[in-house]
């Protein structure tokens, strides 16, 4: 009698994963990925494949990722704008339910600084200066409609106060305005600034985050919480997969990355990065993904920042 032919399935994962990174090289999404390909050969057994599609707002990878075949071995990598992009006008894909959330990875805080011999010590004297100063305030950003300039633009409102927003193509050109005096103050990532607040050039006001970050240099800024300002915002990045990925293969890339985002190495990258490594599972990310999706599509009919961007692409 002749050996049955084997119908069992291959052990996933049998090939490379590619990961898509909607975002240039060097950027926060990217170097998380490339921290992640590091050990993926160790924890899943293959290696990841990063694959950077830039353009649109993040939005052609995206739509890489959305339209790529659910058999686990196409994910991406994608931060808070796969819920906010949707909400600015019309996308190919409803990221939100054409993806899913497989784990959260890290979170990027945003803080506020200003140039160190200015006479506000907190953000309550920026406040009383704004409103004595109408309009008067300018404000950096890394971008029109990133969470970051979404941030700023909850600070005026839950402040009260009337002042000036002026996106840059990127953190570094928000950072070279500030230190050439042509704004006030700018939001951003503490790594971005850790140089210069440690030289003393630049101090922090303020965090907007629930907690106070363990970030070396930024231990002992207050939240905008703390300060009597009710903005508060975890700009979270995580991997996710086209929707309709096998729970089997799911499950399975989450306990690998697990592995991976828990690793000393991997933690110690990330801090240096001004990052928090903070890793949900694919239960836990999907929760506060549906959270994140109330909280801005509130937060973006509040601060009317769609007709905004839609007056900026006329």
């Amino acid at each position: 009698m002749g050996a049955k032919e084997s119908t069992a399935p291959e052990k996933y994962p049998a090939k490379p994963i590619n990961v898509i990174v909607p975002f240039a090289a060097g950027g926060g999404a990217d170097i998380m990925a490339r921290a992640l390909e590091k050990s993926a050969q160790k924890h899943l057994g293959q290696p990841l494949v990063v694959l950077n599609m830039v353009g649109g707002a993040g939005t052609i990878g995206m739509n890489e990722m959305a339209g790529a075949k659910p058999d686990g071995y196409t994910i991406g990598v994608i931060g808070v704008n796969v819920i906010l992009q949707p909400l600015y006008g019309e996308t190919r894909y409803h990221y939100p339910t054409a993806l899913e959330p497989v784990v959260k990875v890290v979170s990027s805080p945003t803080v506020l600084a200003v140039l160190a011999d200015k006479p506000w010590q907190n953000l309550n004297d920026l406040v009383s200066y704004a409103k004595a100063n109408p309009g008067k305030i300018k404000f950096g950003h890394a971008g029109l409609g990133t969470t970051i300039h979404l941030t700023g633009e909850m600070f005026a409102k839950e402040a009260n106060i009337n002042i000036v927003q002026v996106p840059f193509k990127g953190e570094s050109e928000a950072l070279a305005s500030l230190l050439g005096n042509h704004i006030h103050f700018m939001l951003g990532n503490p790594s971005a600034l850790r140089e210069h607040v440690k030289s003393g050039t630049i101090k922090v006001l303020g965090v907007a985050e629930d907690k106070r970050l363990t970030i070396s240099g930024f231990e002992n800024v207050p939240t905008f919480k703390e300060q009597g300002v009710n903005v508060a915002f975890d700009f979270w990045i995580g991997v996710v997969a086209p929707k309709g990925i096998p729970a089997a293969e799911k499950a399975k890339l989450a306990a690998g990355l697990k592995e991976m985002i828990n690793a000393p190495e991997f933690n110690k990258n990330m801090q240096e990065l001004g990052m928090v490594v903070e890793y949900l599972g694919p239960v836990e990310f999907k929760d506060r993904w549906i959270a994140d999706n109330e909280k801005l599509t509130k937060m973006i009919k509040e601060t009317g920042i769609a007709d905004v961007i839609k007056a900026q692409k006329k």
